[in-house]
């Protein structure tokens, strides 16, 4: 298990409410190794944001196992600390803290971590001005553009150095053209760190732009239908999507969700 950073082996997620059983996933299995950029890609309700869920520790696999760097977390009671550090979480909902500066928002995990002094001040102003944001340390959440927040979200969740990001449809709520603009900053950072990222989303133009594999997942139950291995050149502009080969990965796996949802209405 020690050969890869991130690890689901046969992992089955159940929900038991007084009315019914949901299983939420059904047998999935996932390898990554270290520095790997995946998606997970499905329609709404086939178990994406469980797998996070289950990664983070917030619930346990009712059966199977996660690893991550070798360490089964899938059973331990609580995840060490030095293991849930390894970590930094981005959602669709960056969730600023209102009454705070965007300086003070992006340092908020180091002082969840207890990370202080000058080189860690150094990190907040240098992320801060790998997305150009410079300008606006002082700023507050309702005083900058939704592409500015999600900016925030980003670079918040990378503050402590983690050496996973894990983002949860991240840029789904915003329009197109700020979408493209942030995927195409995210693959600098991503090239400029080099960190593990696993990518949550149902917009499969974005999964193929992004990823050297996308996990295609189906719903009833949430489960793995099959991996498309994404061979484009990097670094990636957004030119490509206009190329043969990208349309091609997309008018695959856009069949491959046509016929999940073929599946599920019969």
């Amino acid at each position: 298990m020690g050969a890869y950073k991130i690890q689901f082996d046969n992992v089955t997620k159940i929900f038991e409410t007084r009315r019914q059983t949901i299983v939420a996933v059904k047998d999935y299995s996932m390898a990554l190794e270290a520095g790997e950029f995946v998606s997970i890609l499905g329609p709404s309700g086939c178990g994406k944001s469980t797998l996070i869920r289950m990664l983070d520790d917030i619930i346990k696999p009712t059966s199977g196992t996660v690893y991550i760097d070798g360490m089964e977390i899938s059973k331990t009671k609580k995840m060490p600390a030095e293991t849930l550090r390894k970590m930094g979480f981005i959602f669709q909902q960056p969730n600023l803290l209102p009454w705070y500066t965007v300086r003070q928002n992006v340092a908020l995990p180091l002082k969840i971590f207890g990370l202080f002094g000058k080189e860690w001040e150094r990190r907040i102003d240098e992320l801060i001005e790998m997305v150009g944001m410079s300008d606006y340390t002082n700023a507050y959440p309702a005083e900058i553009s939704g592409g500015m927040i999600q900016r925030i979200g980003v670079i918040r969740a990378m503050v402590h150095d983690p050496e996973i990001l894990l983002m949860d449809e991240p840029f789904g709520s915003l329009d197109n053209l700020t979408r493209e603009q942030l995927n195409m900053e995210l693959l600098d950072i991503w090239k400029e760190t080099k960190k593990t990222i696993i990518f949550i989303t149902h917009n499969v133009e974005e999964a193929v732009l992004l990823s050297s594999k996308v996990f295609v997942m189906g719903t009833n139950p949430g489960r793995l239908i099959s991996t498309v291995k994404i061979d484009l050149p990097r670094p990636r502009t957004l030119e490509v999507i206009g190329e043969i080969d990208f349309i091609n990965y997309e008018s695959n796996i856009t069949g491959l969700i046509g016929e999940i949802d073929l599946d599920k209405i019969k």
